[in-house]
């Protein structure tokens, strides 16, 4: 009588780092996920994504992926080779992942069934990654191409919430060849603005995020270095009007029967941070209020505003909805995160945790979720 082998365990390859100003937030988002990843259940391979934009085979160490004396750590520091890269499939039907070191034949390092790109930010959030991923059919955790790129562009996400009736707040868009070809008529559409809506305004890189890039500007004196500062990060940049109120966050997660929102939460006015910027957010370790003090009806509108957020930007596996509770009682939604952070002290699996899902859980839903998809239209 034969025995039958066991089944082999899905291979999920965690794909972070990347070559954006977000680089060390994704590498501390990968330390979390590695580490609740059930290895029982699950292979997994690392692949870290240096600021270079070299792909390199990466230690399984979550330990070396968290804060360390207020510096975050690097692809570089996790990389298995100084010189070595790793290649992903690129045609459909190949699943095979190869290393290669410079006059060595390359290395096949077993094939993977999905990826998990903990990416933030552009050439990993913003859809790029995704096309490539959807050119090799290899199946991926979190939103699509259209979905993604629509999550990053700040104009364009404003543009279609709009268009689905969801509340947005004021704002203008300033493109690169505004500012470089006439930045008198470009800061004069700033200044127009702000006379309109009120200062202080807060003038943010258009596709980036972890606060990155962001400064609040309460008149014109500072108005051209923080157009600068933004644009280190994005050459567009987009300027949005001062919303007196709370602010909300919500977290989307795609079920079976479809997305639900979980428990929302408040982030409160942060000490020795003018707002909710870089440094409070991973340095300072900031503490949002889970659930949020929201009456019944207000956390009922929140979370269907996020469903439906979810739902205006086609989006996939997960999402955290960013609103501000305005003084008139009214909900504006302010942006959504298509890869949120899932560091130890990130809302999102806070939210999730207090609704009933456990860190563990939720990474294995995204992981089910993903593989429950086909690549392609859909």
């Amino acid at each position: 009588m034969s025995s039958q082998s066991p089944a082999p365990k899905p291979r999920v390859a965690v794909v972070f780092g990347g070559r954006n100003s977000e680089h060390q937030i994704s590498v501390l988002t990968a330390g979390a996920v590695l580490g609740a990843i059930d290895r029982d259940k699950y292979e997994v391979l690392p692949i870290g994504i240096t600021a270079e934009g070299r792909w390199a085979l990466a230690a399984d160490d979550p330990a070396r992926m968290a804060i360390e004396d207020r510096t975050l750590p690097t692809v570089e520091q996790l990389s298995e080779s100084d010189t070595g890269g790793v290649q992903l499939p690129v045609s459909p039907g190949d699943r095979e992942v190869v290393h290669t070191e410079p006059g060595q034949v390359p290395k096949a390092l077993g094939e993977i069934d999905v990826v998990f790109p903990v990416l933030h930010g552009p050439y990993g959030e913003d859809g790029t990654l995704q096309g490539m991923l959807e050119l090799a059919g290899v199946p991926y955790v979190g939103s699509g191409v259209l979905s993604s790129a629509v999550g990053m562009d700040k104009e364009y996400m404003k543009r279609i919430f709009t268009s689905f009736g969801l509340p947005v707040g004021p704002y203008v868009t300033v493109r690169p060849r505004e500012w470089e070809n006439d930045p008198a008529a470009a800061r004069k559409k700033i200044v127009d603005f702000a006379s309109e809506h009120g200062w202080p305004v807060f003038i943010k890189p258009a596709r980036a995020g972890s606060s990155m890039g962001i400064t609040k500007v309460g008149d014109l004196g500072g108005l051209d270095e923080a157009v600068e500062t933004a644009r280190r990060h994005d050459p567009k940049i987009i300027v949005e009007s001062l919303l007196r109120g709370r602010e909300i966050e919500c977290g989307v997660l795609e079920f079976e029967d479809g997305p639900r929102a979980s428990v929302p939460a408040e982030i409160p006015p942060v000490s020795d941070h003018d707002f909710y910027d870089f440094e409070a957010k991973y340095i300072d370790s900031a503490s949002g209020i889970v659930p949020a003090p929201l009456t019944e009806a207000e956390t009922a509108r929140v979370r269907q505003l996020a469903v439906q957020a979810f739902e205006a930007a086609s989006c996939e596996g997960l999402v955290r909805a960013d609103f501000f509770l305005c003084e008139n009682g009214e909900f504006v939604i302010n942006e959504i995160n298509t890869m949120p952070g899932f560091t130890p002290i990130s809302m999102y699996p806070r939210m999730w945790q207090e609704t009933g899902v456990s860190y563990p859980e939720l990474v294995d839903r995204l992981i089910q979720s993903a593989l429950r998809r086909s690549t392609g239209l859909r």
